[in-house]
């Protein structure tokens, strides 16, 4: 890969590689796919949206084959090369760039294989302990702070407690979940949130019901 500064001479350019990063400096950064491109500007489709990125002879573009244009171009009597002439729409890229009165000007663009993809909500684990409330074969209600919140169960959820592991090895593993939680007992419950269902991924029994 070729550092290119655009619109500098080539030499300039090969000194660019040893700068320090743009994050160093305190950009920001984005990810996603070039959707449009011209002289002066970057549009990026990124997960949020489209974001359009102001560039000039300050940009520094990290591409393949990006140093023999910037030869080409010095050869062809021009002060070096343009956005466009070295980042195409649909490649995917990383953009760190400053926000300035709500302009993005991109110090620096880098194109890459792929975009990154964002770890989805639902791989997200999360945690609430409480009071069992209520306790059916597909959901487990519980008191959290005064607030109730319900989970969804299926076969994939675990009970884990005293006593429990007996329960459930006389019946194959697959004792029902309401043969195993109670209503009143004290319960940790580790879950994830998929699409603004709770689905509850292990529950363990802290303590017994209060009689």
């Amino acid at each position: 890969m070729k550092w290119i500064r655009l619109a500098i001479p080539l030499s300039l350019v090969m000194l660019a590689a040893g700068a320090p990063s743009a994050s160093a400096q305190g950009a920001k950064k984005a990810d996603g796919t070039i959707s449009a491109v011209s002289g002066s500007s970057v549009t990026v489709k990124t997960s949020s949206g489209d974001m359009t990125f102001t560039v000039d002879k300050d940009t520094v573009i990290t591409t393949p084959g990006g140093g023999t244009k910037e030869k080409s171009a010095k050869a062809a009597g021009k002060a070096g090369v343009a956005s466009s002439d070295v980042l195409k729409e649909g490649q995917a890229v990383e953009v760190s760039y400053k926000e300035t009165g709500g302009t993005m000007h991109a110090t620096s663009i880098r194109t890459i294989a792929k975009v990154p993809t964002e770890k989805p909500a639902s791989a997200v684990t999360k945690t609430a302990h409480g009071t069992v409330k209520d306790v059916s074969a597909s959901s487990l209600t519980i008191t959290s702070a005064g607030k109730d919140m319900t989970f969804a169960v299926d076969a994939a959820t675990h009970a884990v407690g005293k006593g429990l592991g007996t329960a459930t090895k006389s019946t194959g593993g697959k004792a029902p979940i309401t043969d195993l939680i109670k209503a009143g007992e004290e319960v940790s419950v580790t879950y994830h949130d998929m699409g603004g269902t709770l689905h509850a991924a292990t529950v363990h029994v802290v303590t017994g019901a209060k009689k």
